[in-house]
């Protein structure tokens, strides 16, 4: 029988060798029909060269500007050919065969809306970093993450629906995106993919975890874990989540504990590190909701 086509999508944004060693790590996958798709976020021409010498079969789309995580996914999906598509990480490596048991999810669950596998930190003893989630924190707006830290023994080889997809590794049909919308293009950097999972369940599909797939993690190896980008998204898109994605009494405790405790504790920080340039990041984030935003607006595939 034959097997449906996966698309893999990657964006890459002056990381060419982190990219070419995912590229490399997925000339080993054993499934067998696939097609590679590397959207470049406005990167120089010198960056992308060594994608397009080292591995002629991939598709390469460049963008003329960068359109951060979500735009460029959304531009790779408007090029996909596949029944699946699988958003991957360009700071990610794979197991060959990672692919089978997460088609099989989608092949046999009409429901299955997005699905992501197990998540390893890369390079290190086999800890994890992504084993299922249990949701949004109403209180705190922060993801609980199953399996974090823990060393991977097999205790979370089982698959099973969860609330939340992650962003490093995804896949969703494509009838589903032509459905529910594109991956929302607002936040930028930051919460999108949770943002698209409450999406997707919203029109009345399931997010899973598939635990007998496995890819390894470079984290944030594109932005970094202390730069001052990743301040100014992860505070602007905090709040933005919630605004999109809550409504009442979790609307309310989510904006009230994240402006009156999360926020102060980290001005504090900053304030007591003389980090000046994370404050005003920090600051920068949340003066952007004061300005007049859309931020209920989706898009969809043409």
């Amino acid at each position: 029988m034959s097997r449906p086509l996966v698309s893999i999508i990657s964006v890459n944004y002056k990381q060419a060798r982190v990219t070419c060693e995912m590229l490399a790590s997925l000339q080993r996958v054993t499934y067998p029909n696939v097609e590679v798709i590397i959207v470049d976020n406005a990167s120089p021409e010198q960056e992308v060269a060594p994608i397009e010498a080292q591995f002629p079969d991939v598709q390469v789309i460049r963008s003329a500007e960068n359109l951060g995580f979500a735009g460029g996914n959304n531009l790779g999906i408007a090029a996909a050919k596949g029944k699946y598509l699988l958003f991957l990480n360009n700071d990610t490596e794979v197991e060959p065969g990672f692919l089978e048991p997460m088609v099989e999810l989608f092949e046999t669950n009409p429901k299955a809306g997005i699905a992501s596998p197990k998540l390893i930190f890369y390079g290190t003893d086999n800890l994890i970093q992504y084993a299922g989630c249990g949701g949004i924190n109403p209180w705190t707006g922060r993801s609980v993450t199953y399996g974090l830290m823990e060393k991977d023994h097999g205790q979370h080889n089982a698959s099973a629906p969860t609330a939340l997809a992650h962003g490093a590794a995804m896949m969703v049909p494509m009838r589903l995106i032509k459905e529910v919308g594109l991956m929302p293009e607002l936040y930028f950097l930051y919460y999108e993919e949770l943002d698209w999972c409450e999406m997707i369940k919203r029109g009345g599909y399931e997010c899973h975890y598939v635990g007998d797939s496995t890819v390894y993690h470079k984290e944030s190896v594109s932005v970094g874990q202390g730069s001052v980008m990743r301040t100014y998204y992860m505070y602007r898109n905090r709040l933005l989540f919630i605004r999109r994605n809550s409504t009442g009494m979790r609307f309310w405790s989510g904006l009230l504990f994240f402006l009156f405790v999360a926020v102060p504790k980290q001005v504090a920080v900053h304030a007591l590190r003389l980090e000046q340039k994370y404050l005003s990041a920090l600051w920068r984030g949340l003066k952007w909701h004061l300005q007049p935003h859309n931020v209920h607006q989706n898009h969809y595939l043409r």
